[in-house]
Order: structure tokens, then C-alpha cells, then sequence
């Protein structure tokens, strides 16, 4: 392909994992309007499973797609994404209630799971040693440009579209119509639907006579099965612990890591395995998968963090989610693009411990937010935090595909991107276990408990009702407080993992130009010998 044909390409790549990327910030900006229009918030456990859900068959599917891509080509399976991601979200929109929403939702996820490992490996494949960094940024910036417009784009549909208003206009007040282009959040999905088919058009066209290389082999679909049953048993039991159910979330964590265990053995002893555990052999690959994992954990933390201290602490609506979100996606998207420069000059450790240092300090920041924090400052502390960890995203993507050479690509770039995910997950999950736990232990010793209430709010109030306007004013003021005082935790552990992060950090290599200067690297140019 010549370079005008390369770069449309490129693009409509991007404009696959845009839509990825927008999808999962404009779900998380509609979330709560979602809950409360389909359930309430006693439904908070199953109600996570719109996200859980996604974000377990998004993981799933990235290793299978990855090892496809590198099997059978991009092309088709690029198409097959985008069409189950464009179906799915007509129906999450069409949904009427929550197991509606979360089978569909579980649609979507498929189709993105496929598009993110696809579209990079096929980034990777487009472009030469020296120019693939800025391709992999460009796709890494672009995922993260979706993130970033997706709580503009919730609060524009959240906040200035009422297409029940317009059905009235025209009559319609009630029936099939009204419950399917009604409430507001519906068009969260929607917006995806003319979005995807242009893409999938563009891929059609762009990609015809182009593919990337293709093998032919058996696919490990028992070890597929072993690592969604291990994955999904972990994140479940994690969501369940404190649940009331005694057992069950220590079952299903064992499930969850003899599936795991499964799916290593399984990795070790096949020559295409669905989970290739030979590549982790290699310190730089494991390092950026490392670093992958926990600086997952640190973003999902960053952004369920900030969402939940603006909407319980600051009290703040969904122009306020989008300034706080808005921010630090953009400032992801940012820097991932400006690292696919960076890492041409500066050595992919050193880009790659500067963005962890900045996400580190973002954190600790965080934690010191109290009631009297402004939304200015919760603005600067997220885009500190998304600026940081979008530099680590090229670094740790270049160094993992190019060592582990042009066969694995879609592997590699597959496991870097699933290993942020299950970090993401596994952060979610742990979120909304101690949120799901302390509400239930606060609710019940308010309203369950005789008198409950009269320890959280002042002596002056005390001699009045649980349901006088005072008194609930005051228990929302000691709420707030309250909210802002358990995130200080979260806040912290997610800094430490980050800062942890800094020593497989320090493994991923020298800079690009370096190597094809001669200099001494840490990795090899042909990358690692084919585990087959």
C-alpha cells in the first residue's frame, strides 16, 4: 500500500476504536439516569453488570481475537466487530429492563473486544519499525479521543435531548414508540448506530484487496473457555464479597483461579494457545503487561473515583461529570498521542516512568479532595492522571509487539490491551463490592435501626424526626463527608500500584531511534522466536 492508502486505512481504524472508547465513557455518564429509569439503587449489584458484564466479555474476547487476527487476517474480523458492536447497541437501546440491557450490552462487548486487538495489530502490521510507534499512538489516542467525548456527548443527550417532549408534540404519549425512543439515555446507544454503520462501510471499502498475514491452525477453544470461566468466576465472586452470601464469593474466586490455572497449562502445552504464556518468558513483554495490569486498576479507580466523588460529594450534574471525566479522557487521548512522538526520541522506559511518576502524584492528589474541594481542582488532578497514563500506553504497546515479532502481533497487542482491561475489571469489581457493602451497612443503620440516625447529624436536630427536612439535609451533609473520607483509600492503594508499576517500567527498553542507531537495546529487532 502506498502512503495515501496507509494513512486512510490507519483512519479507519481509528474511527473503530473511537466508537470503543466512546462507548465505555458515555455508558459510565448515563449509568446512574440508566439505574434509576430501569430499577433503583437497591439493584446496585446487579445493576454493575452493565458494566461488569461488558467489560468481562470485552477481556474474554481480546485474546481469541487477537490470536484470529494473527491466524485468519484483520479485514473480516475488523467487520465482524464492528456489526455485533452496531447491533448491540440498537438493542441496549431498545432495551425495556435491566437483563435486556445487560444481554445486549454483552453483545457490544463482543464486537469491542474484537475491534481493539484487531485494529492495533493491524496498525502494527500497516507501518515499519520506525513509523509504527505514531501508528499505535494514533490508535491508543484515538480509543482514549473517544473516552474524552464521551461524557461531552452523555451530557448533550442527557441534558438538552427529551425526545419524549418530541413524541408528545406529535401525539404520541404512550405505546411501543414512546418505549423505545424514550427516556433520553436510550440515545446513549443509539448515537453508536449511524456511527458504526459509516465505519463498517469504511472498512469494507478501505480494507478491500489489503490484509494481514494469515496462518492456518487450530483454535485452543478449550483454553478460551477456561480463561473466560476463570476470568469471570474471579470477578464475580470479587463483586459478591460482602454480598451476605457467605460462600459464594469464596467458590467462585477458586473457580475463578483454577480457570486461570487451566488456561496457563493449557498455554504451556499448545503450540497456538489461546492464552500464550511463553511470551511472558520474555522480561520486556511481561514488564508491559505488568505495567498494563496495574496501571488498568489506577484508571478504572481514577475515573469510578471521580465520577462518584463529583455526583455524592460535590453533588455536581452531568456538566459537572463531563468536566471531571472529560478532562482526564482528554488528557489520556493527549498524551498517547504524543507519545507515539516521543518515544522516537526519549527511551520507552523513560516516557514510560515520567507518564507513571505524573498518574502516582495525580492519585495522592485525589486523596486529599475533601467537601471544600472545587471542580476546578478535581479538572486538574484527573487530567494530570489521564495525561500520565496515556504516555505509558504507546511505550508499553510498541515495546510488547515488537518483541514479540511480526507472527504475534495481534497476541501481543491482544494481551497488553487485556491485561489494562482485567486490571480495569478487577478494580470495577473491587469498587463496587466496598461501595455495594458500606451502603448496605449505612442504610441499615439508619433506617433499620432504632434511633440510628441521631449519631450522624448534630445534638441541635436530635429531638427531631429521621424525615424532617433538617435532618435529612444534615445526614446528605454527613454523607458527602463521609463519601469523600472512603475514597481517600481507594485513592491511595491505586497510587501505590502505580508506583509499583515504576519497576517493570524501568525493563521496556531503549528509545527507537537508538536502536536503529545501534545503540545498545534491550530488544531484539526480529522480536521473539515463534512459540509454535
Amino acid at each position: 500500500m502506498n502512503r495515501r492508502e496507509r494513512s486512510v486505512l490507519l483512519l479507519v481504524l481509528g474511527v473503530a476504536v473511537f466508537l470503543t472508547g466512546l462507548e465505555l465513557m458515555i455508558t459510565a455518564v448515563a449509568l446512574p439516569t440508566i439505574v434509576t429509569g430501569l430499577a433503583d439503587w437497591t439493584q446496585l449489584r446487579t445493576a454493575s453488570w452493565v458494566v461488569n458484564g461488558y467489560l468481562l466479555v470485552y477481556v474474554g474476547t481480546m485474546p481469541l481475537a487477537g490470536r484470529l487476527a494473527d491466524l485468519w487476517g484483520a479485514r473480516r474480523l475488523l467487520m465482524l466487530g464492528l456489526l455485533a458492536f452496531t447491533v448491540g447497541s440498537g438493542l441496549a437501546g431498545a432495551s425495556q429492563d435491566l437483563g435486556e440491557l445487560i444481554v445486549a450490552r454483552l453483545l457490544q462487548a463482543f464486537g469491542g473486544g474484537i475491534i481493539v486487538p484487531v485494529a492495533t495489530a493491524a496498525a502494527a502490521h500497516l507501518y515499519g519499525a520506525s513509523d509504527r510507534p505514531r501508528a499505535l499512538g494514533v490508535v491508543g489516542g484515538l480509543t482514549f479521543l473517544g473516552m474524552a467525548a464521551g461524557p461531552f456527548a452523555g451530557a448533550a443527550i442527557l441534558g438538552a435531548f427529551h425526545p419524549a417532549t418530541v413524541l408528545a408534540g406529535q401525539g404520541i404519549v404512550s405505546g411501543p414508540l414512546l418505549a423505545t425512543f424514550a427516556p433520553a439515555w436510550r440515545w446513549v446507544f443509539y448515537l453508536n448506530v449511524p456511527i458504526g454503520i459509516v465505519a463498517l462501510f469504511l472498512a469494507w471499502a478501505a480494507t478491500a484487496g489489503w490484509d494481514t498475514p494469515r496462518r492456518s491452525t487450530r483454535i485452543d477453544l478449550p483454553g478460551g473457555i477456561a480463561f473466560t470461566i476463570g476470568l469471570g468466576g474471579l470477578l464475580i465472586g470479587v463483586t459478591l464479597i460482602g454480598s451476605g452470601l457467605e460462600l459464594a464469593p469464596i467458590v467462585l474466586i477458586v473457580v475463578g483461579l483454577v480457570g486461570l490455572l487451566v488456561a496457563v497449562i493449557l498455554g504451556w502445552r499448545r503450540s497456538e494457545p489461546f492464552l500464550d504464556v511463553r511470551l511472558f518468558r520474555d522480561r520486556v513483554f511481561a514488564s508491559a503487561a505488568i505495567v498494563s495490569l496495574l496501571t488498568g486498576y489506577a484508571f478504572a479507580t481514577a475515573i469510578i473515583g471521580g465520577a462518584v466523588f463529583v455526583d455524592r460529594v460535590l453533588y455536581g450534574g452531568p456538566a459537572d461529570q463531563q468536566a471531571a471525566l472529560g478532562s482526564l479522557a482528554a488528557a489520556t487521548a493527549a498524551g498517547a498521542l504524543a507519545s507515539g512522538v516521543i518515544v522516537r526520541v526519549l527511551s520507552l522506559r523513560i516516557v514510560t516512568v515520567a507518564g507513571l511518576l505524573l498518574s502516582g502524584l495525580a492519585l495522592v492528589m485525589m486523596s486529599t479532595w475533601t467537601q471544600a474541594t472545587s471542580l476546578g481542582m478535581v479538572a486538574v488532578a484527573t487530567a494530570t492522571f489521564g495525561l500520565g497514563f496515556g504516555l505509558t500506553v504507546t511505550a508499553r504497546s510498541t515495546a510488547a509487539v515488537e518483541r514479540a515479532g511480526e507472527a504475534a502481533f495481534g497476541v501481543a497487542s491482544a494481551t497488553v490491551t487485556v491485561a489494562r482491561m482485567i486490571g480495569m475489571s478487577i478494580g470495577l469489581a473491587v469498587l463496587t463490592a466496598y461501595g455495594s457493602t458500606t451502603i448496605d451497612r449505612l442504610h441499615d443503620q439508619i433506617y433499620n435501626t432504632p434511633g440510628g440516625y441521631l449519631q450522624y447529624i448534630p445534638v441541635a436536630l436530635q429531638g427531631r424526626d429521621l424525615h424532617d427536612p433538617l435532618v435529612v439535609g444534615a445526614l446528605e451533609t454527613w454523607a458527602s463527608g463521609e463519601a469523600a473520607r472512603i475514597m481517600v483509600g481507594l485513592f491511595l492503594v491505586a497510587a501505590a500500584l502505580v508506583l509499583v508499576s515504576i519497576l517493570p517500567g524501568l525493563a521496556l527498553g531503549a528509545s527507537l531511534t537508538g536502536r536503529r542507531r545501534g545503540v545498545a537495546s534491550d530488544a531484539p529487532q526480529q522480536g521473539l522466536p515463534d512459540p509454535s
